[in-house]
């Protein structure tokens, strides 16, 4: 983002660059400007009851890099010992002594962020790996003198004909006392042949789908014998404060063994948060979550698991671990039932994960006749084409520019985001997330404008932006077109286009586009050959697929071979929670989809080069 400072103020003191987390949000500052001024100058409404004095402690962030002013005597009284320790400061109290990166959290926020996590429900039939009977004994006596493991499984035997021939440890630990205080009569929780849980009956059992993405965490919470969504929530990525795309990550956890513990902390405990969250919605706890499906990139996959990410690094980029995995919810640290499993679907190479694998999944182009193109947009953004069945897939590096990162106004889509916008003659409509007054944009909004532009010749083919328009303006690191002058924005900086943010768009779109055509390429496929476009992910949900055509991110077809349906991968881990079958065709898919490296290309730069053109 530009200096949010006059060449003359500067001048008077050393500016410090300051990047605001998870919005994507930064700028210059001069020193003895609190974070809360920055915040509110980068277009960023902090909760502030107290109007900055410090008495209501709303104002919340965590300092993630650089250094900052001592904790004041409010910040001691408001903020625990552990929470200053771990970075924590009052954004009104806190003043920069350098460069600064600060995450926000969510619930400092007075505009929510918008995060898809919705998708469209499939029609799966209820067919869980996890069952409960209800067991009815009898308590010894001096003519039994069975043990009650033993009791337990033979009445297992005889009255639901379910073989055990495992007991989970812990819940063994506390079946004796269980049996006894339920006089007994118990719930007794199976998963195959292991019992996994005992208590009172009847007990309502649910599961937890997780889609871990780079950028975004979507969480959905089920009941098991209905198969019904009955609570969900979306997240940023908390491990975005730590590197907004993988490669970073992944290079910081090759330090050593605490980074790699830190990024798995940091998803382990945003997970128990919202499983806690979404259970008490439904009147539950979490310990009554007794099966979960976690899907994710191959990165993603890695950080969670804690594997080795070395060989993520350079390509070819290989993965530590490829097959299906099912791991004691307690050896990650998640706080759900004490004998729960969790359950990775199979990744298949390269960046090219578990959550491309649920994708394929929930849409069923494995299964489709025709040629079907699916595209997961994302910081990483997969893509497969699958021709009668045949599938091969690619990774693009897609970066975080339609999330509004590095873009000079760019936004995640929260109240007072631009996410519609068209250009007629002169005139500059807009529509705003919850019709605020504009503060930035977001990803929908960003691919809108950048269309436009092209449409009314604003930009060339090559991206340049042109003068022929009134709205095009200089400033000092080039062009750019204002889009919400400072009159409508109410004194504050006008909201404009950079010829940087093209740029940074252009390789977005670029790399997607190459991914689209090395595919084609690969399969003897031309785009006319296309007979459907599936456009999932959270930004996918969102953006307008004609401004999409129209910057030449996709294929110029008809838009009724496009369809947008939501976030597949979330539909995909559900899907297999709550099915044996869905789960098993997810190991049959995985082997099935071919994978092509973009480094091994011979031609890839020609291709990406050519893809970076509008239109």
């Amino acid at each position: 983002m530009s200096d949010l400072k006059t060449d003359k103020q500067i001048r008077k003191g050393h500016p410090y660059h300051v990047e605001l987390e998870p919005l994507g949000r930064r700028g210059r500052f001069l020193p003895g400007v609190s974070v809360m001024e920055m915040a509110r100058q980068l277009g960023i409404d902090l909760i502030s009851l107290c109007g900055g004095a410090g008495k209501c402690g709303h104002c919340k962030v965590q300092i993630v890099k650089g250094q900052v002013s001592a904790p004041t005597s409010a910040e001691q009284e408001k903020l625990e010992y552990k929470e200053l320790d771990h970075g924590y400061r009052l954004a009104c109290q806190t003043y920069a002594k350098g460069d600064l990166v600060v995450h926000i959290p969510l619930e400092s926020l007075s505009t929510p962020q918008r995060v898809q996590v919705e998708g469209i429900e499939e029609d799966v039939i209820p067919e869980p790996l996890v069952r409960e009977y209800e067991i009815r004994m009898s308590a010894p006596s001096l003519s039994d003198l069975q043990a009650d493991d033993d009791h337990l499984a033979e009445e297992l035997k005889q009255q639901h004909n379910v073989t055990c021939l495992n007991m989970d440890t812990l819940v063994l630990r506390k079946l004796s006392t269980e049996l006894r205080s339920q006089n007994w009569r118990v719930q007794a929780t199976m998963r195959d042949s292991e019992l996994i849980a005992i208590g009172p009956w009847p007990t309502r059992h649910l599961g937890l789908a997780v889609d871990l993405g780079t950028t975004k965490v979507a969480v959905y919470l089920l009941d098991l014998e209905t198969g019904k969504t009955v609570a969900s929530k979306g997240i940023m990525n908390p491990q975005i404060a730590y590197g907004e795309d993988v490669i970073t990550r992944i290079n910081l956890v090759r330090r050593g063994s605490d980074e790699a513990n830190r990024m798995q902390n940091l998803i382990v405990e945003a997970i128990n948060s919202i499983a806690a969250e979404l259970s008490a919605q439904v009147d539950a706890g979490p310990e009554q979550i007794v099966d979960a499906v976690i899907v994710g990139n191959t990165a993603m996959h890695h950080l969670m698991l804690c594997l080795p990410v070395d060989q993520l690094a350079y390509a070819p980029h290989v993965p530590s671990v490829r097959q299906a995995l099912d791991i004691k919810a307690r050896e990650l640290g998640l706080s759900i039932s004490p004998g729960a499993y969790i359950h990775f679907l199979p990744n298949i190479s390269g960046f090219v994960g578990a959550d491309h694998v649920a994708m394929v999944l929930s849409t069923g182009i494995s299964k489709a006749k025709g040629v079907v193109l699916a595209v997961d947009i994302g910081t990483n953004t997969e893509i497969c084409l699958a021709d009668h069945g045949k599938m091969a897939s690619v990774s693009c590096a897609s970066g975080p520019a339609f999330e509004g990162a590095h873009i000079k106004f760019g936004m995640r889509a929260a109240a007072g985001a631009i996410e519609r916008l068209r250009l007629i003659d002169q005139e500059i409509e807009y529509h705003t997330i919850e019709g605020r007054k504009p503060i930035g944009i977001c990803g929908s909004g960003i691919l809108d404008t950048m269309a436009q532009l092209y449409i009314a010749g604003v930009l060339d083919k090559d991206g340049r932006m042109t003068e022929n328009h009134p709205n095009v303006r200089s400033y000092e690191k080039g062009r750019e077109f204002i889009l919400v002058n400072e009159k409508e924005c109410e004194g504050s900086a006008a909201i404009t286009i950079t010829q940087q943010d093209v740029r940074q768009l252009q390789l977005a779109k670029g790399a997607i586009r190459a991914g689209i055509q090395i595919l084609l390429n690969e399969e003897n496929n031309s785009e006319d050959d296309i007979d459907q476009i599936i456009v999932a992910g959270a930004f996918g949900s969102y953006l307008d697929i004609s401004s999409a055509i129209a910057i030449g991110m996709f294929p110029q077809l008809p838009l009724d071979r496009f369809n947008q349906v939501g976030n597949a991968a979330g539909i995909g881990a559900r899907s297999a929670l709550i099915s044996q079958t869905k789960r098993t065709e997810a190991l049959d898919i995985a082997p099935q989809i071919g994978y092509i490296e973009l480094a091994g290309v011979p031609n890839f730069g020609e291709i990406f080069l050519k893809a970076l053109s509008l239109g």
